[in-house]
């Protein structure tokens, strides 16, 4: 069988669109017509058809779509359904055609004897390598319903983790940018306004009223070129990180910021030893789950330190030792997937340490998000009262000079 798309015409005369699972595009329009449809189009899924020419990656999917998709599936299985039947049901629950048509290209896939697993690497925009890769062991190990409920349990922490770093981080970018929009408005327009009088009576400005005065004109005649050139800057920093080689210094770079590194390394090595958890708990080879794990580290410096360790663990050496060699790692991180080996009992071991990791790591951030709020004020406010007394300053030299 194979997922077809279908545009067609209801005893109504409205039309309908949708997607079908038949033998052949005969038996779809002979379906719609038994349904009293009229039908107009019926093609092979576009989605299927590039995924098996190998010209598209297919659909992607969002991560509460995918966690929602893996938690129906997980529940169908547990009930008893075989694969094949349980992918039907989950296409029926959609409502998204596309998602709709690569559920039953799956299934397709499955009825032709192919694995769950290899059935879905026929679009790995939807479903990545480490979510592949943990089905296969679900299905080698007789567990699959389990496993797929671990990985929607994955999926949503994962989102949940991510959602709670960039709102704490887009808080401080917003205050950042409405604080120097206040101070550039005060300077473009409110201050030459009122400096402008003194200085057509000819009275002589204090040292701060006169660079407040000279930062304003700087701003007014050149504010706008100034602009143009941070858009292109940031433009071509964008671009040059598209290039392996400068996004390479750059993430070396920041590891060596004060604090930025450590939040960065603290970051990373909370994301590799969360997906680590999910793979050896599911019965991925330790080698294999630190080279799929080695793949969500963002920073290609620990990157590269973690593809060194994964060919020392495969060499024999321990996964604490290989782990402790890239000095990424903090030492209780260590400490306890040392007494995870030693005690034979790594899996939930990692489990532990990537929760507690990562409970820092939310602290961390919503602790520099409390501190940044009343700096950001004072700093402000230090400007403001800087602005003001520029301001002031020749006001009361002019009261002084007409006592």
């Amino acid at each position: 069988m194979a997922a077809f798309v279908y545009q067609a015409l209801d005893d109504k005369g409205k039309t309908r669109k949708g997607v079908m699972e038949a033998d052949s595009a005969r038996q779809v329009r002979q379906k719609l017509r038994d349904k009293g449809w009229m039908p107009l189009e019926v093609d092979v899924s576009t989605d299927r058809q590039k995924s098996a020419n190998g010209f598209g990656r297919g659909p992607g999917l969002s991560v509460p779509e995918l966690a929602l998709i893996t938690r129906q599936l997980a529940t169908l299985i547990a009930a008893g359904l075989p694969i094949d039947e349980s992918l039907r049901a989950l296409s029926e629950q959609t409502g998204r055609q596309k998602t709709k048509s690569m559920i039953l290209a799956i299934r397709a896939k499955v009825l032709e004897g192919f694995t769950l697993a290899k059935a879905l690497e026929e679009f790995p925009r939807a479903f990545p390598h480490l979510y592949r890769a943990t089905v296969s062991a679900g299905e080698h190990a007789g567990h699959l319903d389990a496993v797929l409920n671990r990985l929607a349990d994955y999926t949503e922490a994962r989102q949940s983790s991510d959602q709670k770093i960039k709102l704490a981080a887009m808080y401080p970018l917003i205050l950042s940018i409405v604080a120097l929009g206040i101070v550039v408005g005060l300077l473009t327009y409110v201050v030459p306004d009122i400096v402008e009088v003194f200085v057509k009576n000819g009275q002589t400005l204090p040292a701060l009223t006169q660079f407040m005065l000279d930062l304003s004109h700087f701003l007014s005649g050149y504010g706008l070129y100034l602009g143009i050139a941070i858009a292109v800057g940031l433009a071509g920093f964008g671009q040059g990180l598209r290039n392996r080689r400068f996004r390479t210094g750059w993430h070396q770079v920041v590891l060596r910021m004060p604090g930025i590194g450590g939040f960065v390394k603290d970051t990373n090595t909370a994301r590799f030893g969360s997906t680590l958890a999910i793979l050896t708990s599911s019965g991925v080879p330790l080698v294999d789950a630190m080279r799929i794990a080695s793949q969500v580290i963002l920073n290609i410096p620990i990157q590269k330190s973690l593809t060194e360790a994964t060919v020392a663990v495969s060499e024999g050496g321990s996964l604490h030792r290989a782990l402790a060699d890239t000095g990424y790692f903090p030492p209780i991180m260590l400490h306890m997937i040392a007494s995870g080996e030693n005690s034979g009992e790594l899996d939930s071991m990692l489990a532990r340490t990537a929760r507690q990791q990562e409970t820092t790591l939310e602290n961390t951030v919503s602790a520099l998000v409390k501190i940044f709020e009343p700096l950001m004020l004072l700093t402000m406010g230090a400007i403001v009262a800087l602005i003001v007394a520029a301001i002031m300053m020749p006001i009361l030299e002019l009261q002084q000079m007409v006592r």
